[in-house]
C-alpha cells in the first residue's frame, strides 16, 4: 500500500517536472510610479487606468511625464529533450543508472529467514524468577 502511494506520487511529481520544465513562462507586470499595480501569467498585464484618465482631462503632456511601465520576463522552456540514452555523456550516463538502480532497490521485497532451534531446548528454571522477585512487565 505504502509502496503504491510512493510509486504513484513518484510519478506525478516527475510528469509535473517535466510538463514544468517544457512549458514557456511569461510574467508581466504593471509598474506605475515604482509600485506594482498589476501581475499577469500567460498574459498582459492590466494597466491601471491613469494614462485614460489622463487622456479625459485632456492632459497633453503624458508623453512627457509618463508614470507607468510594462515589465514583462519571459522564460523559454526547453523544445528538444534527450530520449535516448546515447545522448547524454558518460558521467550523466553512470549517474542516471546507479540512481535508477538505487531507487528499484528501495522497492524489492526482503525475505525472512526463520532460524529453527529444534536443537536447543530452552533452559528449565526451578523456580520462576519473576514472580520470586516480584517483577512484572506492565
Amino acid at each position: 500500500m505504502m509502496k503504491d502511494l510512493l510509486h504513484k506520487l513518484f510519478s506525478v511529481s516527475m510528469a509535473l517536472l517535466l510538463l514544468l520544465s517544457t512549458i514557456s513562462w511569461t510574467v508581466e507586470k504593471h509598474l506605475c510610479m515604482g509600485r506594482v499595480m498589476d501581475m499577469a501569467l500567460f498574459n498582459q498585464a492590466d494597466d491601471c487606468g491613469m494614462e485614460a484618465g489622463l487622456a479625459l482631462l485632456g492632459d497633453t503632456s503624458i508623453d512627457n511625464k509618463h508614470c507607468c511601465d510594462n515589465e514583462a520576463f519571459t522564460m523559454q522552456g526547453q523544445d528538444t529533450l534527450n530520449l535516448d540514452i546515447s545522448h547524454f555523456d558518460f558521467s550523466q550516463q553512470v549517474f542516471l543508472i546507479s540512481f535508477t538502480y538505487s531507487y528499484l532497490g528501495l522497492f524489492l521485497e526482503t525475505t525472512d529467514k526463520n532460524i529453527v532451534l529444534d536443537s536447543y531446548p530452552p533452559p528449565i528454571l526451578a523456580k520462576d524468577l519473576n514472580i520470586l522477585h516480584q517483577v512484572f512487565l506492565i
